[in-house]
């Protein structure tokens, strides 16, 4: 339903490290920084590490966990980071991501983790603590085939659940399933499955804490018309870098229409 990129920011700059887009130095004339899996936070820093994780099965608080570390090739900005993911055995949708800088990183203001494939679902509803917001509100008239500016919304503008902040993005057809699709549009972008409900929730929020999304008229790497207009593609949290900061996401199906 997603995928989740790494995109770190240095104190002092403000352009993001782009885990998907910056061209790897591991391995040459690939774009992309190499990511690896681990069992132990010593290997996840180790970028010769070749060994494919089965993950740490523990127990926490009665439930069954799942750990796996993740290494990232460091960032052309240099940003050194690990992201620590986590599945609950009684969250069977969602999983908790927790990123941390190794020691050779340079100091971090961001460790940004963005859901960054929204456009595949078409997400167009993001769900604030008192209003929905679309697209064609943030950027009228939109169109072409770069990104949008980033729409940023304040933790006083996000819903709660006690102490912890929740921001939802669903979409707005009741059969995303049966789109018109234009004839160029490549069969990876074409929807499948169950609507869904795509949710952040941080469970202690820094007060500087905003969620953001941008958005595309048309699908990454073409200018295949998104079906219905653009539709929200990153939806993340942003707050200042704090060291091991978890976030869980999920993708929750979706029985009957939202509001």
């Amino acid at each position: 339903m997603n995928f989740i990129a790494v995109e770190p920011i240095p104190q002092g700059v403000d352009e993001r490290g782009y885990s998907e887009m910056e061209q790897s130095t591991l391995d040459p004339g690939a774009q992309g920084k190499r990511l690896w899996s681990s069992d132990d936070v010593e290997a996840a820093e180790d970028a010769s590490s070749s060994t494919v994780a089965r993950g740490v099965i523990e127990t926490a608080g009665g439930v069954e966990t799942l750990t796996v570390w993740i290494g990232v090739e460091r960032f052309d900005n240099g940003a050194d980071v690990r992201v620590r993911v986590r599945f609950f055995a009684d969250r069977p949708h969602e999983v908790e991501v927790a990123g941390f800088a190794n020691a050779r990183s340079v100091a971090l203001s961001n460790l940004i983790l963005t859901a960054t494939m929204g456009n595949w679902a078409r997400l167009r509803r993001l769900h604030l603590a008192d209003r929905t917001v679309m697209p064609r509100e943030l950027w009228p008239d939109f169109s072409g085939t770069a990104f949008t500016t980033h729409g940023r919304f304040p933790l006083a503008e996000l819903a709660r659940d006690g102490s912890a902040v929740v921001v939802s993005a669903t979409g707005d057809e009741d059969d995303p399933w049966s789109a018109d699709y234009s004839a160029d549009t490549a069969d990876h972008w074409r929807f499948l499955g169950l609507r869904a409900s795509q949710t952040w929730r941080v469970d202690d929020p820094h007060p500087a804490l905003e969620a953001a999304v941008n958005a595309r008229w048309a699908y990454w790497a073409s200018a295949s018309p998104i079906p219905g207009g653009p539709a929200y593609e990153n939806f993340e949290i942003i707050e200042p870098f704090r060291d091991g900061a978890a976030y869980r996401f999920s993708v929750e199906p979706l029985e009957t229409e939202d509001s």
